[in-house]
């Protein structure tokens, strides 16, 4: 019985070190616009969610844009290409995040996941844009 109760504990540990990952492979969005919206629409509403969540937006070309986000010692950088129909969220560089491999903290993929998701809201709203 001893024996059984130490491997449960074992294995109870190896599972919460596990689920404390602060890794996770870099996340990568690509997204479809529904039809209707102009690429000026695309672009402003990507530029309104960066200033939302506060990200330093600055438009590399047409259809191109560089964000970045600073949060404390940590930054990130990331490239969206957009067009009437789609847009992308693309991995460009960052400190203080432990990517290496693949793998990025998991804040980095919170952060590109809000970021797409407030992208998605304002082109739901669409009128203000």
């Amino acid at each position: 019985m001893n024996n059984v109760a130490k491997l449960l504990t074992a294995l109870a540990i190896m599972g919460s070190l596990a689920g404390c990952a602060r890794t996770a492979p870099i996340a990568n969005v690509h997204s479809t616009v529904s039809s209707g919206h102009t690429q000026s629409q695309v672009k402003n509403a990507i530029l309104k969610a960066g200033q939302e969540r506060k990200w330093i937006m600055s438009e590399a070309a047409p259809g191109v844009i560089n964000a970045r986000q600073q949060s404390r010692d940590h930054m990130a950088e990331v490239r969206i290409n957009y067009t009437a129909t789609s847009y992308s969220i693309t991995y460009a560089n960052s400190q203080n995040l432990k990517a290496s491999g693949g793998k990025i903290h998991k804040n980095y993929n919170r952060w590109i996941y809000n970021l797409d998701k407030d992208i998605q809201l304002n082109l739901s709203a669409g009128s203000d844009l």
